[in-house]
């Protein structure tokens, strides 16, 4: 009768907890971290970007600017007819009128200058039709985590949120910050100067450049580098923000901005955690939080001994910084914000490692004692 039960009852039980013990010793498995997906899209010609990428303004009617292609039409005056490009200085040359301005002019416009200068003089009642072929001059370059990055044409004046539903809109991963480029309007008469003085600059040999800027001290100093960063300015939104409607982080955009949205930041998790990997850095996020997604810690886990790997974005150095998380998890301790790249490491206990394997295993053996003598 008790060779039946130890074998019915007993026997099961032992298994099930030598399988426990067993387990319990084992240290976790690392939590892979799953790859991104790239998503491929077959590459965009150039004549999609001419049909899709037009943004047409309601507000502001598009205005010919250097660079445009545009197809001028006179009936019954096939000579007149004909597709110009709008030179550097604004102008088109046309048979009988000459250099006609056509820069900061509508369509409309420049038709109608057109038909006063045939008027009487060429033909008795000209009929004349523009139509714009490329925008050339309207530019706007977006790229980044959006769906369609690439060159974009412009009528009117669009705003960032404009843009960025016209490319496609946001990416999975796009980053809080968008980046606009753009140049700065300098006087003519600087920037002749500036350029003269780097043309002169680098036609003499270094000792000649030397002794050239310091006998004049009126004359530009700048290298060419220097000069080329003074050309661009820099802005920087919030589009977390700006959907959440914080609308003063958007703003109308210029010919020749270049927008760039960069992919979230990552931080990463690391040691005794229960899911260690990387991370997506949303604005805001703290150590707690970056605790959470790792889902705690494991029970070998000294959090006291936590130490934050950060780089200094000003001199590149890694800094280590020493943390108590399970202070800060407890709320004993105020919580910090994790910035990105952050490695966030915590440490194994040596005694928590030695010790819990062997409780768990006095454990078992006290266990396993007691149902003998019960039944046997």
């Amino acid at each position: 009768m008790k060779t039946l039960i130890f074998r019915i009852v007993i026997l099961p039980i032992l298994c099930g907890l030598c399988m426990v013990a067993a387990g319990a010793q084992q240290p976790p498995a690392p939590n892979p971290v799953p790859a991104r997906e790239e998503t491929a899209r077959p590459p965009a010609r150039d004549d999609d970007y001419r049909r899709s990428g037009v943004h047409v303004s309601p507000d502001e009617d598009y205005k010919i600017g250097a660079g445009d292609v545009i197809d001028i039409k006179v009936a019954d005056a096939d000579e007149l007819s004909g597709v110009y490009r709008v030179s550097a200085d604004g102008t088109i040359k046309l048979r009988f009128l000459g250099r006609i301005l056509a820069l900061d002019k509508t369509p409309e416009e420049l038709a109608k200058t057109i038909t006063d200068g045939l008027q009487g003089k060429y033909l008795f009642d000209p009929r004349v039709d523009v139509i714009v072929r490329e925008y050339n001059s309207r530019m706007i370059y977006i790229q980044g985590a959006v769906g369609r990055p690439g060159v974009y044409q412009m009528e009117g004046r669009p705003n960032l949120l404009q843009l960025i539903v016209l490319a496609g809109g946001l990416s999975q991963n796009f980053g809080s910050t968008a980046f606009i480029i753009r140049r700065v309007k300098i006087p003519d008469a600087e920037r002749r100067a500036q350029e003269a003085s780097l043309k002169e600059q680098n036609a003499q040999p270094q000792e000649a450049k030397t002794d050239a800027s310091d006998a004049d001290p009126d004359r530009p100093r700048l290298t060419d580098a220097e000069w080329l960063a003074r050309q661009y300015t820099l802005i920087k939104l919030n589009i977390n923000g700006l959907f959440k409607g914080r609308f003063d982080q958007n703003m109308f955009l210029e010919p020749g901005d270049v927008v760039t949205i960069p992919p979230t930041d990552l931080f990463f998790m690391t040691g005794q955690l229960k899911a260690p990997g990387s991370f997506p850095l949303k604005e805001g996020t703290s150590l707690r939080q970056a605790v959470a997604l790792a889902q705690g810690f494991t029970p070998t886990a000294s959090p006291g001994k936590s130490i934050i790997f950060r780089e200094n974005p000003e001199t590149g150095k890694r800094l280590e910084l020493n943390v108590d998380l399970g202070e800060i998890m407890s709320g004993k301790k105020e919580d910090m914000l994790v910035y990105p790249n952050d490695v966030i490491v915590v440490p194994a206990s040596g005694f928590k490692t030695f010790a819990i394997p062997a409780i768990q295993t006095a454990t078992f053996s006290v266990l396993t004692t007691l149902l003998l003598r019960v039944f046997f």
